[in-house]
Parts: structure tokens; sequence; C-alpha cells
């Protein structure tokens, strides 16, 4: 898979941004005019909006799987971030000079096979895992990013992903449940409008 280069990153992040304005002047969604070499290719891709300078968490919504083309997907992603999260109100216009916008284009998730549920903590990688349960009817993802900024190891990880689906933290050692691992190129603004840098992880 195609590594995202820094340039496009940064036309990604700028791509959610103007599609956030868009909506705004015109009550539409903003068709991209680049979707050449990897922004045409389908990608999971998650974009995330923080308020700044507090950095408190202000939507993330995203798709998994590679289902639409990335420049695409950012765009749908950005104004569901931004109007349809629904831990959220929906973005005020005079909010948006206030938030800091950040893309995470995943890799394509791959099941994690154990012999035993005991084996997880040892097969992922906080840092540079995703994660994502299967339980029953209940999913849940967690970014790579996420146990990081929390500072959780591995086993409080596969436990909050847990949670993030609703079910009980010990819920990742039934053998009935399917853990699945991705990993994630992220670009973020470093204020409002402003440079774009890709975020690396460091616990």
């Amino acid at each position: 898979m195609p590594e995202i280069s820094a340039q496009d990153g940064a036309y990604l992040v700028g791509l959610a941004r103007r599609a956030i304005e868009h909506y705004f002047e015109s009550g539409k969604s903003l068709l991209p005019q680049k979707r050449d070499g990897v922004l045409g290719e389908k990608r999971g891709v998650f974009v995330t909006l923080e308020s700044y300078p507090q950095k408190e968490l202000r939507g993330c919504i995203g798709y998994p799987l590679p289902i639409k083309e990335l420049a695409l997907a950012v765009v749908d992603n950005a104004l569901h971030a931004a109007f349809e999260d629904p831990r959220f109100p929906p973005l005020d216009k005079r909010e948006l000079k206030q938030v800091v916008i950040e893309v995470s284009v995943l890799t394509v998730p791959e099941r994690i096979e154990a012999k035993d549920p005991s084996e997880y903590p040892k097969k992922i990688k906080v840092g540079r895992d995703g994660l994502i349960i299967e339980y029953g009817y209940s999913s849940g993802l967690l970014l790579p990013q996420v146990p990081v900024e929390w500072n959780w190891n591995e086993e409080e990880f596969l436990c909050q992903v847990c949670q993030k689906a609703g079910l009980p933290p010990s819920m990742w050692r039934s053998p009935s449940a399917k853990i699945s691992r991705f990993e994630a190129a992220i670009f973020a603004e470093k204020e409002p409008g402003g440079r774009v840098e890709r975020k690396k992880l460091v616990r």
C-alpha cells in the first residue's frame, strides 16, 4: 500500500477544512479537485477535530475500511465529524477558527490470530497499532494515537477498545471476540488553518 507523502497529507487536511468551510457557505458537499494517485485510491480514513489550544476532542468520524476514494472519504468524514458526531453539538461557523484538524489514513485492518486471548497484548504495539474489536453485534475502534495520548499500555488499550464498543473491559479475553489491528499515517494542523505536520507517535 503506497505511503502517504507529506504533500498529500497536507492537502488532505486542507481539504477537510475547505469541505467544512464550503458547507457553511453553500450547505453542499465539496467535490475535491485532486483525485489522482493515492488520493483516488480507496482507503480507510478518520477526520478528527480538536479545540485549540485546549486540544479537547470536538468530533471524530471515519471509515475503517477502504470503501471510498481517499479525497472523497476525507470530505465525507470532515462533514460527519463537524456536524454529525452524536457526542457533540454541530460545529458553529465561529468555532472553525478555534479547532485544529487531523486526518488519519488507515491501512486495511487485519485480524490478529491468537491461540489464546491472553496472547493479544504481546501481538499489538502501542504507538504503532490501532485496534478494532467485534463481539456479536457490537464493535469499537480506537486510532493509534489514542493510547499514546492517554499513556495506556497494551492491556489497557484492549480494555479501552472494549469499552468504546459498549462492552465490559475484559471482553477481549473472550474466545468469541475478534480483534483486528491497523496502522495510520496521521497529519495534523499545528494551529487552526496553519502548517500541517505528520504526527509521530512517541510514548
